[in-house]
């Protein structure tokens, strides 16, 4: 727990630290670096990788807003950062990057597995204890992955991604990213969240605790979800994001198109379906996540 004076100095640093991103951001296309650029853009980081900040803030009720000046400081680092070879010494592989963000690296005090088998983790991206990443997996920066998650292999944590605590991100699961507009919101996936294989969740979609994604889902602004519970559909808006309410349980699902060219042709399109609400027998068929660790 921090403690008053540790918070109230954390608060000062913050709010001295947005005030500077605000100030660089102004400064016209093209102009070179100030010489504390380089300084700013490892203060936001770190602050970002040790959990202190977030790109994404939570609402009393339930509602997540963009940070706009946090992502403003993430497109700094790319702005003045240089190229850089980071090759590793054995000259095996090779890779090119800005200087600014490269990979993080971890120690076993922090906590967190990442197995062997080519996976990367940014500078900038907050990984909470006890999370697993299988090779190959990315997660970029200004993410924030909670305790306890499992993130499979071929798995990606897009930029500014917000995934809760104890979620499992199946093999191939794509949760997207965005730094700008700087006021879109991030892709959420809260809580014990099961996001199945080869899911897709973009453009700000915001998935409640304990929801279950099945195989095969792709949720987007413009995706219509059918509940079949609650008869009802949810969608997104050009003002709010596609929601998937807590405890839902969501297929792939068809819906036929209804088109005077060829009805004969049959043709549906995606659209996932809400079949149920996460009960007891839905926890046992997730609960090999558990045994696994």
């Amino acid at each position: 727990m921090m403690t008053a004076d540790a918070h109230a100095a954390l608060s000062a640093r913050v709010a001295a630290l947005s005030a500077r991103v605000a100030a660089l951001s102004a400064l016209a296309p093209g102009t070179p670096a100030p010489p504390d650029a380089a300084q700013v853009i490892e203060a936001l980081l770190s602050l970002l990788e040790s959990g202190s900040l977030r790109a994404a803030s939570h609402d009393a009720d339930g509602t997540w807003r963009a940070v706009a000046w946090v992502k403003q400081g993430i497109l700094l680092a790319f702005r003045f950062g240089t190229i850089a070879d980071m090759s590793p010494a054995s000259g095996v592989f090779s890779f090119v990057d800005k200087a600014t963000v490269p990979p993080q690296r971890f120690d076993v005090g922090s906590g967190v597995r990442v197995v062997p088998g080519g996976s990367t983790i940014r500078r900038g991206a907050h990984i909470g204890a006890g999370v697993v990443c299988m090779p190959p997996m990315f997660v970029n920066v200004g993410a924030w992955v909670g305790e306890g998650t499992m993130i499979d292999s071929h798995a990606l944590v897009g930029s500014c991604a917000q995934i809760g605590a104890r979620v499992h991100l199946s093999a191939a699961a794509q949760i997207g990213g965005v730094l700008e507009p700087v006021g879109a919101t991030p892709v959420v996936i809260e809580n014990d969240v099961v996001v199945g294989g080869n899911c897709g969740v973009y453009e700000g979609t915001v998935v409640r605790e304990r929801a279950v994604l099945g195989a095969g889902v792709v949720l987007t602004r413009g995706t219509p979800v059918y509940d079949l519970v609650n008869k009802t559909v949810y969608r997104g808006s050009a003002e709010a994001p596609l929601e998937i309410p807590a405890g839902a349980v969501v297929v792939p699902g068809a819906r036929a198109v209804n088109t005077p060219w060829d009805p004969e042709l049959g043709l549906s399109v995606q659209t996932p379906v809400i079949v149920k609400y996460r009960d007891e027998r839905t926890d046992l068929a997730t609960a090999l996540e558990a045994w696994l660790r």
